[in-house]
């Protein structure tokens, strides 16, 4: 799977969230990083369809992922999580992964023990912090997903917590063979996981590549860890 977006840019008034971005995304575990602000939301957004860029392209393996709805994006197999909760609290863990089933098509035979989910009687809102990550990681995987954009899916979670869900994360490409993009901020983690990686700053991509050689642009180190360059 490739995941290319061409000149994207955004405008909020006088604000540009995303200024000329030129990005690709290729296969496996990808890491989008960068500061608060940087625009790494505002892409995901674009690329799921719920914010329409003044200019520019989106294509996934030749796609034309702009002249689809959000709906037909995620019935396609671009699917996302968010920074708020889509977890249904009065639904049961299985009832929550039924929901989506019935939205976007496909069965979710085998996700609860994939993504470490036991009791699937279990109300939603009983689940802990870590457990409803997880279940809205479930909900994006039902189907056949192709992309599958995460938006910090270990943000607040203690370090032990991130690294249990990390492990389910990685597993993702070769189960489903789906591109995942992460916005994470934990650097560390992205260098640990992720096959290649992306920084965005004031809406401009300012590195991308292969992580090792990302986190060590000075760009980098100066925009993002706070390094002289």
């Amino acid at each position: 799977m490739r995941l290319a977006t061409e000149d994207l840019k955004v405008r909020f008034g006088g604000v540009r969230p995303l200024d000329g971005v030129t990005l690709v995304f290729e296969s496996g575990l990808c890491g989008l990083i960068g500061p608060n602000g940087a625009g790494k939301t505002t892409l995901f957004n674009v690329l799921s369809g719920f914010v329409r860029p003044v200019a520019g392209r989106v294509t996934a393996d030749g796609t034309d992922l702009l002249a689809l709805s959000p709906h037909r994006r995620a019935r396609w197999g671009l699917r996302r999580t968010f920074q708020q909760e889509q977890v249904v609290a009065e639904l049961s863990v299985a009832g929550n992964l039924r929901l989506a089933a019935d939205h976007l098509g496909g069965t979710d035979e085998g996700l609860l023990g994939f993504c470490g989910l036991e009791d699937p009687d279990r109300p939603a809102g009983a689940l802990t912090l870590p457990e409803r990550r997880r279940l809205e990681l479930a909900r994006a995987l039902v189907g056949t997903p192709r992309i599958v954009l995460l938006d910090e899916p270990a943000a607040g979670l203690s370090e032990a917590e991130s690294r249990a869900l990390a492990e389910v994360v990685v597993a993702v490409p070769e189960k489903f063979g789906a591109l995942v993009v992460l916005i994470e901020h934990d650097v560390a983690l992205v260098g640990e996981i992720c096959e290649s990686a992306a920084v965005l700053d004031f809406g401009r991509v300012i590195a991308s590549g292969p992580t090792a050689e990302v986190l060590a642009d000075e760009r980098v180190r100066a925009a993002y860890l706070g390094e002289p360059a």
